[in-house]
């Protein structure tokens, strides 16, 4: 299993959209991709505003390749997404699960 992690500081004030925007649009789309098991939302607050880790877990790589393309490293961050943040990874980091 491979544990996909995201990191992103979201304006305060747009907290709460980002999160919808997660729970009604990511998480619907990917939750029928074959080899997806699971996402969590983590967040935190920050002095610039309220920071997340969106952890997702794959059963492999190709799995990950149907979300995120061939360029897997690289973060699927759509528009509105890139407007609520603050700052975000541009890269995700995966991690295998022992």
């Amino acid at each position: 299993m491979i544990s996909r992690h995201w990191t992103g500081i979201a304006k305060r004030e747009r907290a709460d959209e980002y999160i919808f925007h997660l729970q009604n649009d990511t998480f619907k789309k990917i939750k029928n991709i074959d080899g997806f098991i699971s996402s969590k939302i983590l967040q935190r607050e920050v002095e610039e505003g309220i920071e997340f880790l969106i952890i997702t877990e794959w059963e492999s790589i190709e799995a990950i390749k149907k979300f995120a393309g061939e360029q897997f490293n690289i973060a699927v961050v759509p528009q509105l997404v890139k407007e609520i943040m603050i700052r975000y990874d541009h890269e995700v980091r995966h991690y295998m699960v022992i």
